[in-house]
């Protein structure tokens, strides 16, 4: 047991707790460990329980002591204020930013992350929310905005019935044949307040197994990130065809670029859990856009740099052979263009320019809008070359109401000249609306611009002079689980578009699965005849298609219901539906055999494309609701392609209109296919349905 500067009421109870518990204990203060009259040789397990900011002397070798013993394999744990000293100690640059006593709250304990829960610092626990604590003026260290650089997330907190994932606060490094784990929460000795017996529980295994058992470490190669993504094999909500995240959370697709012949997708991503915070750049890379292989984590927040509290979205570029991303970084409350390069062919290791950040300063016309969170609400890049000159688009927000897209210019990528807005509106809906994650495409004979504004991802149809942006036509890309598309133009010339696919389920579902936020299938953008805006499945998706089961000339009656052959949670269907007299005609998917579970896809008269989430899952954390698509008059009868896949379905509408759904079904058979008529007679020209290959 280590202590600095004396031992404190709440050291003395926690040497005490730790004789009662079995444990044979030795005090050793900081001052004998530095100066060499006391050594860690004899211990398997040194424990720094601080309830106050622990001083360090200037110049003292503490850390190298530590160090060396858990290389060695020695066990450390640090609790609570303890964990401050990260940095001093040379275990991490980057020490918890949340630090204070919580002397009112509600019972609190670690929220232990679901591939951690049978390691054995967790394994006797009772559940992944131990409530180990009351109320305290112990000081609590917790990573809030940022997260370590070095050590991997092994809980974060619970509150009473409360999850908050953001707020981490155990944590563990491995350094050479030992470890380290932090717990700034959930072990305090002299308060009688949560539940004792599991705070002895969780104190008793981590000092137990800390100098025995293997402390999980953060992943870095390729390897140990796919590694991560198996631990869900048998999640049967897990997509099989989408490229999601190995583990942890996922939101927008960046840095979309086909280089040396492979496709490149990285997207934002925290390893720190399923919940959206200190956001990284994860990476996956493909030969075929079919299978993809998990690479490292492209980008982490720099510590001392502008990006220390996230590295946000942000595109790729091919600078005369060098493969540049330009991202947003965030420190504070400012948010601000960065850039990296690399040389690597694989684009697996980037080095950040010594400029950061390229653009400093915020315009002032128009004014940007400030809240709570940001100085200005300013992000997201979207960078082309043309005519020897580099231009940029950057989504922001207006302090009077409404989005708006900026323009920039420049020679060389890092110094930037203002334009001007080439685009603006959507002032009557929400407050402090933004523009988020602009795009600019050139589709021949129209120019498509997208934005999403926290609610949906909208398109204009026009033409962009070089200033400004003339709409002719405004539309959603997609009307569901859609946001923040990202686009990249292959080799051979095609417009292909991933979307982030977020989850409908709470977040303590999402904590509880252990991952969360799927990419859509890529869609290949182009123009129809009637200069409309087409979207179509990649054309290599159809090699992963098994079997196939045809219906020819179906036709089928008010009430009368057939069930496919084909089954599963990752088939294609394709057909055609006409209505003739009907009210609709409803595709069910993810049916089980008594209907508990089932979720109809239903064309209807007046128009609509629906996906009725009402009975999709029995369990209460899922969203319930119908989404609502409309098309076009003129498009009966109706061309649907629809891929369901674990949690996703997407619906491809005439080749036109996207809606893509989130369902969790909980029954094991619920997995059916179905066709029927309401109100009328419904013709089915043909259907074809395949179950489909794993694309990992």
């Amino acid at each position: 047991m280590l202590s600095a500067g004396g031992r404190t009421g709440e050291q003395t109870a926690s040497v005490e707790w730790a004789e009662r518990a079995g444990f044979d204990v030795t005090a050793l203060s900081v001052d004998e460990l530095v100066d060499g009259t006391r050594t860690l040789s004899a211990f398997d397990a040194c424990w720094w329980h601080a309830d106050e900011l622990p001083s360090l002397a200037r110049g003292s070798d503490l850390g190298g002591v530590l160090r060396a013993f858990v290389r060695s394999g020695g066990g450390l744990v640090l609790s609570l204020a303890a964990v401050t000293t990260v940095d001093e100690l040379g275990i991490d640059p980057v020490a918890p930013d949340a630090v204070g006593p919580e002397p009112d709250g509600p019972a609190t304990g670690p929220l232990v992350k679901a591939v951690y829960d049978d390691h054995p610092f967790f394994e006797p626990l009772d559940g992944r929310r131990p409530l180990t604590r009351g109320g305290t003026e112990a000081t609590l260290a917790r990573y809030d905005s940022v997260l370590p650089e070095q050590g991997e997330v092994l809980a974060s907190t619970v509150r009473g019935d409360h999850d908050v994932p953001d707020l981490v606060t155990c944590v563990g490094w491995s350094l050479g044949e030992g470890g380290v784990v932090g717990l700034g929460d959930g072990l305090v000795f002299e308060s009688d307040g949560g539940d004792l017996e599991a705070r002895d529980r969780l104190a008793r295994s981590i000092l137990t197994n800390v100098g025995a058992a293997t402390v999980p470490s953060r992943p870095r190669s390729g390897e140990e990130v796919a590694a991560l993504r198996k631990s869900f094999t048998d999640d049967p909500h897990r997509p099989q065809i989408h490229l999601s995240t190995p583990a942890n959370w996922l939101n927008d697709p960046n840095g979309l670029i086909h280089w040396n012949g492979r496709y490149h997708v990285f997207y934002q991503y925290n390893p720190g859990g399923p919940y959206h915070d200190t956001i990284h750049w994860g990476h996956a890379v493909s030969d075929d856009l079919l299978h993809w292989e998990d690479e490292p984590v492209a980008l982490t927040p720099s510590p001392d740099g502008p990006d220390r509290d996230g590295c946000w979205s942000g595109c790729a570029v091919d600078d005369d052979g060098t493969a540049t991303l330009l991202y947003t970084g965030g420190r504070d409350r400012k948010q601000l263009p960065c850039l990296a390069t690399t040389a690597d062919p694989d684009l697996c290791t980037w080095e950040k320019d010594e400029t950061n950040p390229i653009i400093e300063e915020l315009p002032s016309d128009p004014n940007v809008l400030s809240t709570e969170h940001w100085d200005g609400e300013f992000r997201d890049h979207c960078v082309w070359h043309e005519d020897g000159t580099w231009y940029q688009l950057i989504g922001a927000g207006m302090d009077d109401g409404g989005g708006v897209v900026l323009l920039y210019e420049s020679d060389d990528l890092r110094s930037w000249e203002y334009c001007g807005p080439i685009l603006s509106g959507d002032r009557d809906i929400p407050e402090e609306t933004v523009w988020e994650c602009p795009e600019l495409l050139d589709l021949g004979a129209k120019e498509l611009l997208h934005v999403s504004n926290y609610e949906d991802v909208v398109y204009f149809l026009g033409e962009f002079d070089g200033e400004r942006f003339e709409p002719e036509y405004r539309d959603r890309l997609d009307h569901g689980d859609y946001y923040a598309p990202q686009s990249m133009r292959t080799d051979d010339g095609r417009v292909l578009t991933w979307g982030w696919v977020p989850e409908a389920r709470d977040v303590s579902a999402q904590w509880d699965a252990g991952w969360s936020g799927t990419l859509s299938l890529p869609r290949e953008l182009s123009l129809a005849d009637d200069e409309r805006l087409c979207q179509r499945p990649a054309r290599e998706l159809t090699e992963l298609r098994g079997e196939r089961e045809h219906l020819d000339g179906q036709t089928l009656d008010h009430g009368e219901t057939t069930w496919l052959e084909t089954s599963g949670r990752t088939v294609e269907l394709a057909g055609r539906f006409s209505l003739v007299d009907a009210d609709a005609v409803e595709l069910t998917v993810l049916a089980a055999p008594d209907g508990d579970e089932r979720t109809p896809i239903r064309y209807t008269a007046d128009n609509e494309v629906r996906v009725d989430r009402s009975r999709s899952s029995t369990d209460p954390q899922a969203t319930r609701d119908t989404q609502r698509m409309r098309v076009s008059p003129y498009d009966e009868p109706l061309d649907l392609r629809v891929f369901v896949d674990g949690s996703v379905i997407e619906v491809f509408a005439n080749e036109r209109h996207c809606l893509t759904s989130r369902v969790y079904p909980t029954e094991e058979d619920a997995t059916g296919i179905t066709l029927s008529a309401v109100g009328g007679r419904v013709e089915i020209p043909t259907l074809d349905a395949w179950e489909l290959e794993s694309v990992w």
